[in-house]
């Protein structure tokens, strides 16, 4: 009897969502890698590149602008904690290994490097490390779980958020089609922080600055934002992350003034103030 392989299947899926009229999330298999830094670089005054690379990441994927990773790292007592294949699952030991959530910036299956864009802040566990990792020091990275497929048929998109989100509108950005228009709204604390970003012609980025405003703290993005010439006559894509407070009025403006329906959005809170390790799947709002 012929062995069917399905493993490939979700490319499949993944390119008939890319053709069609709305996003959809794509999972593919999960692994847990131990790979090394490669080298280290600033971009820009706020974020920290951190190249990986090595065997370990043989057979990476990476498909969605915003699909995510897990950083593993020792717990407190130093004990590191990693979860374990489970077909094409991860089983994660319970309670949940110490670890940080990043965006794929860029993956290079050709050069066997992975570029993920940490945002500096003073005291967060994966911006202290980076700033101290050397070359050939090992990190475990699990993911990504699949992403968000967002198809190239819209006639507008919106992508808006912090420094949190800058690497998966950058890359967004650069994946899009060259005809696509839209808007890209970044919020920073000043021009140190804009970086040189590739984007379509049809395209206007708008960086906007909060100051001396602690992040998480300031109403320019959503100002910004809702100031924008948006048609309803237009099929738009709405994609923001960010600080999850200052995202609230944003999204209930998408959802009661915009009138999208929910699969022509994804707004998503990265972090929130006050809180380590913030998980917005285990909060329940409206939406998601």
């Amino acid at each position: 009897m012929t062995r069917v392989d399905h493993r490939h299947r979700h490319l499949d899926r993944i390119a008939e969502v890319r053709a069609g009229t709305v996003a959809e999330k794509v999972g593919y298999p999960i692994r847990v890698r131990a790979v090394e830094v490669l080298r280290t670089r600033p971009v820009g005054a706020g974020l920290l590149r951190v190249t990986l690379g090595g065997p370990g990441l043989e057979g990476f994927e990476a498909h969605a602008p915003d699909e995510h990773v897990k950083l593993i790292f020792a717990d407190p007592d130093g004990i590191l904690r990693l979860p374990e294949p489970d077909g094409l699952m991860l089983r994660w030991p319970r309670p949940s290994p110490t670890s940080r959530e990043y965006t794929v910036r860029a993956y290079d299956p050709a050069a066997g490097e992975l570029d993920i864009d940490i945002a500096l802040h003073d005291g967060g566990l994966a911006a202290e490390w980076a700033k101290t990792a050397r070359p050939g020091e090992r990190v475990h990275v699990a993911g990504p779980p699949g992403g968000l497929i967002v198809p190239f048929t819209y006639d507008r998109y919106l992508l808006a958020g912090d420094i949190t989100a800058l690497p998966a509108i950058a890359r967004r950005l650069e994946e899009l089609p060259p005809t696509a228009a839209g808007w890209a709204v970044i919020e920073v604390s000043g021009p140190a922080e804009e970086i040189e970003l590739v984007a379509p012609s049809g395209f206007e980025v708008r960086w906007v600055h909060r100051g001396e405003r602690p992040p998480g703290t300031s109403d320019v993005l959503e100002r910004t934002v809702r100031a924008l010439p948006v048609s309803t006559q237009d099929r738009l894509y709405v994609w923001m992350a960010g600080e999850a407070g200052t995202l609230k009025p944003l999204r209930r403006w998408v959802r009661d003034e915009l009138r999208l329906d929910r699969r022509d959005y994804d707004i998503t809170g990265y972090w929130k103030r006050g809180v380590a390790d913030y998980d917005e799947d285990h909060e329940h709002h409206d939406g998601h």
